[in-house]
């Protein structure tokens, strides 16, 4: 079992709760009557949802760097996690105004200590004394997420999603528990859009939580969810539109609890559905059936930073020849085609295609361990719907398979219904 304090809390608000003043307040009538409860409370803040894209945009609009000149990411960061300090000190402000003892502490004052790799640093420490010391005198702080410092003192930011990563890393510091409010009230079976029987879980494991983030579930970013899962932090997903009632009491959250796969009593073999459609489909047809080509083509891939996800090999028309198919981000595709035309004869390829009209649809659940013919349930409910799949991997807890981007919702539904999720 995870044992943290129970005194103290991080609760981490997301950009649509921090969209305006008035949500403003509203975060921060949640965090009153937390602080009034006994709890010893941290503060994670996103910025004003749409804020972080104005300020990349500001930084696109200073220009390229000139002929010679070295493009300036530390810069770049400088700019764009302003806009965690505003909401950070308007919530410290808000607070106060309610008569709270709050005070924002920016990401270098607590330190937050990263790398160097602006844009996408990644956290290596947080010292949690000087925080735990001011909570443990009764201050509320206010911390903004996805920036930190290095040890040379210069600002970096998490990239995206990395306000979760934040909270994660100081509840990890505080040995507390981790509460994420954002615009849905919990983890669900699939996406409630798509089917609407889709169920709330009320706990979901680490392990599975992750591959659900990595697949294309949007409550969470997936690199938050590894240091949960490294540090054994609980995290609990609640709505952030939940309100304290006439006295100040929080009512029931419910919620979903993302805690270690020990803490379920009761392990589902499937625990979800989720759908990607950021996904692009690459094959080389005709590549020269030599025992070094795949290493030849991912070691330039993987040189690249091009991440590559599923891989099929296939025998070609032409003798002594085969087909290779990987599947890679959208984002990524057309950087991975023209690699692969750039050192088309070195690699030995007759021709490449590249479709991005895909998606990628999974099962995911740890109780996949150990039972059998979760596989044969998968493909006869695609089979009954007519839904042809081009690729397959496959991971202990989960099965995915590539499809046709048009009968993907058309997948969801179907998989949802032949593992009973409706009735979880």
């Amino acid at each position: 079992m995870t044992r943290t304090d129970p005194d103290r809390l991080v609760m981490k608000f997301g950009g649509t709760s921090m969209g305006d003043l008035e949500r403003i307040r509203r975060a921060a009538r949640i965090v009153a009557a937390e602080a009034a409860s006994g709890k010893k409370v941290a503060v994670v803040v996103s910025a004003m949802a749409g804020k972080t894209n104005e300020l990349v945009a500001w930084t696109d609009g200073a220009g390229r760097p000139g002929a010679g000149v070295e493009l300036s990411d530390d810069e770049y960061d400088v700019v764009v996690a302003s806009g965690e300090q505003v909401t950070s000190g308007l919530l410290a402000l808000t607070l106060r105004n309610m008569g709270l003892n709050a005070r924002s502490w920016m990401g270098w004052q607590i330190p937050i200590l990263t790398d160097d790799a602006h844009g996408r640093a990644r956290i290596e420490d947080v010292p949690g004394e000087v925080l735990g010391a001011a909570m443990d005198k009764g201050e509320i702080a206010v911390v903004p997420g996805f920036q930190g410092v290095t040890r040379d003192g210069r600002i970096t930011t998490l990239g995206r999603g990395g306000s979760d990563t934040s909270a994660v890393a100081v509840a990890a510091a505080l040995g507390c528990p981790c509460d994420i409010y954002t615009d849905v009230d919990g983890v669900y079976t699939t996406d409630p859009r798509i089917e609407g029987r889709a169920r709330r879980l009320e706990k979901v494991s680490y392990e599975e939580m992750l591959e659900m983030a990595s697949l294309g579930a949007k409550v969470l970013q997936t690199r938050s969810v590894e240091l949960a899962m490294a540090k054994q932090v609980p995290v609990r997903v609640l709505s952030s539109f939940i309100e304290p009632d006439a006295n100040g009491v929080m009512p029931d959250k419910g919620g979903t609890l993302i805690c270690d796969e020990e803490e379920i009593v009761e392990k589902r073999i499937v625990s979800g559905v989720t759908m990607s459609r950021d996904e692009a489909r690459i094959t080389l047809l005709g590549l020269a059936d030599r025992v070094d080509a795949p290493a030849d083509v991912f070691t330039r891939l993987a040189e690249a930073n091009v991440n590559v996800d599923m891989i099929v090999q296939s025998q070609a028309r032409t003798e002594g020849t085969v087909n290779l198919t990987f599947t890679t981000g959208r984002r990524d595709a057309q950087r991975a085609a023209e690699l692969m035309r750039a050192a088309q004869a070195d690699i030995r390829f007759e021709e490449l295609r590249v479709d991005e009209d895909v998606a990628k649809v999974s099962v995911v659940g740890v109780g996949m361990r150990s039972h059998a013919g979760v596989a044969q349930t998968m493909f006869k409910a695609l089979s009954d719907k007519g839904v042809k799949f081009q690729a397959i991997s496959t991971s202990e807890i989960k099965i995915s398979v590539l499809i046709d981007a048009a009968y993907a919702e058309l997948a969801v539904r179907a998989l949802h219904s032949a593992y009973g999720l409706e009735a979880v």
